[in-house]
């Protein structure tokens, strides 16, 4: 039996084969019990840090890339005990076969523990967002989702450089000088999506708008539903979802509606000419009058102009920073009184009354 154990395959004794899956199959059936733990003394330091915090539900998320990377992190210490066969150990384009399956390991390694912090940001951002939702405003909301997409990219990005280092045994700084002529011709090819990117920034920062925002930019009115990293959604009024890159959010000229403090409505009448200037007099203070609103801030009447085929009569009023439905109620009384009015003062809209006259030129002159 001891010879049997110690018997050669693959440079390796069967005694060490057998430890080595061993601790693999171990590791594989507890893997379920022991994950929980270490999800356990994790959730005991993010309590620490936070109290409101459900336990169940940070299980839940991180049990799984946990207990992959317990998987994987155990069983690469596992199989580096093994010595690797030596008639494996071929090159295939200047690098051997074992420094190729080092490689594999340490990075599907990285990937795992990248997984698991994703997941923990995931998680923290869920906390973040239902303290976020106490609040009145959508604003928090936002950033967390703003910060939260900000962070998976450098730890996407880390990862990467991580695996360069560790997998491939290359020296950032040494990489980052060979690569900035190429790191320059990159930048130029995504320029556009590099300006997106400081646009978010200029944005967040800046604030000139939130998500529930009314705007109109671009020709775009809508409301704002989210603002990403590299692009702004938004809801229009003909409730389509817009897409807008953050560079024109920007640069262009943007209407934030939602930030007016009053709206305007306009009244324009062109009266007829043969309306006696009492009775233009009396229609310009029974305008007044019926602006004279409680809904109504401010506003202007006057009759602004004489011409050739009517008197002009144009009134401005401002109402408070009311919703669209709302204004547009006051806007039909307006209206319809101005109209009533000038039912009452039997005042006619220039052009309403035309008489046409046909002449026949030869009758005239047959007569003659």
């Amino acid at each position: 039996m001891n010879d049997f154990f110690s018997q050669l395959y693959f440079d390796n004794e069967v005694k060490a084969y057998l430890i080595v899956f061993g601790i693999i199959a171990f590791i594989l059936l507890l893997n379920r019990v022991i994950s929980k733990y270490f999800a356990g003394l994790i959730f005991s330091f993010v309590r620490r840090i936070s109290k409101n915090v459900d336990k169940k539900s940070f299980i839940d998320l991180v049990i799984h890339p946990l207990g992959v990377f317990i998987v994987v992190l155990v069983s690469v210490i596992a199989l580096h005990k093994l010595k690797f066969p030596g008639r494996w150990d071929v090159e295939v384009y200047r690098y051997t076969l074992k420094d190729i399956v080092h490689a594999v390991g340490t990075s599907v390694l990285v990937v795992c523990f990248v997984w698991l912090l994703l997941r923990m940001v995931d998680f923290t951002a869920t906390v973040m967002e239902k303290k976020a939702g106490l609040t009145e405003g959508i604003a928090d909301n936002q950033h967390i989702i703003f910060f939260k997409d900000f962070t998976k990219i450098i730890l996407c990005l880390a990862g990467i450089l991580m695996i360069l280092h560790f997998a491939f045994n290359l020296h950032i700084g040494n990489l980052f000088t060979g690569l900035s002529i190429v790191g320059a011709a990159v930048a130029l090819s995504l320029r556009e999506s590099l300006e997106n990117l400081i646009a978010s920034f200029v944005i967040f920062f800046d604030k000139p708008f939130s998500p529930g925002d009314l705007v109109k930019v671009q020709g775009i009115t809508g409301t704002v539903e989210r603002i990403g990293l590299r692009s702004t959604r938004i809801r229009t009024d003909q409730k389509t979802y817009v897409t807008v890159p953050n560079k024109q959010m920007v640069d262009s000229i943007l209407d934030n509606l939602s930030l007016r403090t009053q709206r305007k409505g306009e009244l324009r009448l062109e009266v007829d000419l043969n309306t006696p200037s009492t009775k233009l007099q009396e229609l310009v203070g029974g305008i007044k009058n019926i602006l004279k609103k409680k809904e109504i801030e401010t506003f202007s009447v006057l009759m602004d102009t004489i011409a050739g085929n009517a008197f002009m009569i144009n009134g401005d009023y401002f109402t408070a920073p009311v919703t669209q439905g709302e204004f547009n109620s006051i806007k039909e009384q307006v209206n319809i009184s101005v109209l009533q009015l000038m039912e009452t003062l039997e005042v006619q809209i220039a052009g309403a009354n035309r008489e046409i006259r046909i002449i026949d030129r030869e009758k005239q002159e047959w007569k003659q």
